[in-house]
């Protein structure tokens, strides 16, 4: 069970795969949000049951009807909420994983009967990897295998058309997660000054949109497309799966290129870039966390694994020069000048 959000799913499925190369199970359920779900509808061997978190305790009813007549061997809780604990009492499983105390959240811990020791990386896709090496799996490298279907393919490539494109993804989840828009705009120039070719992406809200469109107004438009809101989550990972360098925030598409082994910049300030950064890509991640979270603590030698800035603005900190420095730098090192 893993609820949300994109990228820590993204980080599950690498789980879910070692599971399935090594220990072959003959059914395996995972119990994942609506959103979320959309993005993995092409990978075979998996059943999914879809929550819909929107729907309240009805959604929770719901799901305890389907699983009435269901019993599972184990039950991998990956999914440190209260939500997804009280969803764990309608799961039939003699075991059931959870985190240990380090990482556990709003009470998991009384939900289940086995703890997951935390691992010495602090990555989260570390913690969930340590489910699979706790039910047997001896290689636990993360691994991907995305499928995709030929519609959403011909779709991405139609969309890069064989180019050497920054596709640019920069609206997070939460606003303040954000990078300016000034600086999305000079790296976004900087980018083609080098011979790229921009794709922005994102989702269809209207603040995603309204950045989107700031970005792209002032752009060259003979070399930017702005198709925030105009794609689905498979498409958008195809596009990922073709570009040749991706730009976003601390957001579901880091990962998702990360998974693709496409070369991404991620941008960080609240929340520690080696717990939730992009997990093959991290010398190339821009980050102002140590020197805002040294503002907030005293002591930052034991800080909880989860801790965060709570300086709203602290993405301004980061500077069109750092961001260049790490786009020479990951151009250099995948051939991209």
């Amino acid at each position: 069970m893993r609820l949300s959000a994109i990228g820590d799913c993204v980080n599950a499925l690498a789980a879910i795969q070692a599971i399935q190369r090594e220990l072959s199970p003959s059914d395996i359920t995972w119990i994942i949000g609506k959103n979320e779900a959309t993005l993995f509808k092409n990978i075979p061997n998996i059943n999914f049951i879809i929550f819909d978190k929107k729907a309240g305790f009805k959604e929770i009813l719901r799901i305890r009807n389907i699983l009435k007549d269901r019993k599972f061997d184990i039950l991998l809780n990956m999914q440190s909420a209260l939500r997804a604990s009280v969803l764990s009492l309608f799961i039939k499983a003699d075991i059931k994983y959870g985190f240990d105390k380090e990482r556990a959240m709003d009470g998991q811990q009384f939900f289940t009967n086995k703890k997951v020791p935390t691992p010495k990386a602090p990555h989260v896709l570390d913690g969930f990897m340590a489910f699979t090496k706790e039910i047997g799996c001896i290689d636990i490298k993360p691994k991907w295998d995305f499928s995709f279907t030929n519609e959403d393919l011909d779709y991405a490539q139609k969309q890069i058309d064989g180019k050497k494109v920054l596709l640019l993804s920069p609206s997070s989840s939460k606003e303040y997660k954000n990078w300016t828009t000034i600086g999305y705009i000079e790296i976004c120039k900087y980018a083609i000054q080098k011979g790229f070719e921009i794709i922005i992406c994102g989702g269809p809200s209207s603040k995603e949109k309204v950045l989107a469109q700031q970005i792209y107004d002032s752009l060259d438009k003979q070399h930017v497309k702005n198709l925030v809101g105009q794609t689905t989550l498979t498409q958008m990972l195809a596009l990922i799966k073709y570009s040749s360098l991706v730009l976003a925030p601390d957001s579901g598409p880091i990962h998702m290129a990360n998974a693709l082994n496409v070369p991404v910049i991620g941008l960080y300030a609240h929340h520690n870039p080696m717990r939730v950064g992009p997990y093959s890509f991290s010398k190339y991640i821009v980050s102002v966390y140590d020197e805002c979270i040294a503002l907030e603590h005293h002591n930052t030698q034991n800080l909880k694994w989860r801790t965060r800035v709570h300086d709203k603005f602290a993405m301004q900190k980061i500077t069109t020069n750092m961001v260049k420095l790490a786009f020479d730098k990951i151009s250099k090192d995948y051939n991209l000048e």
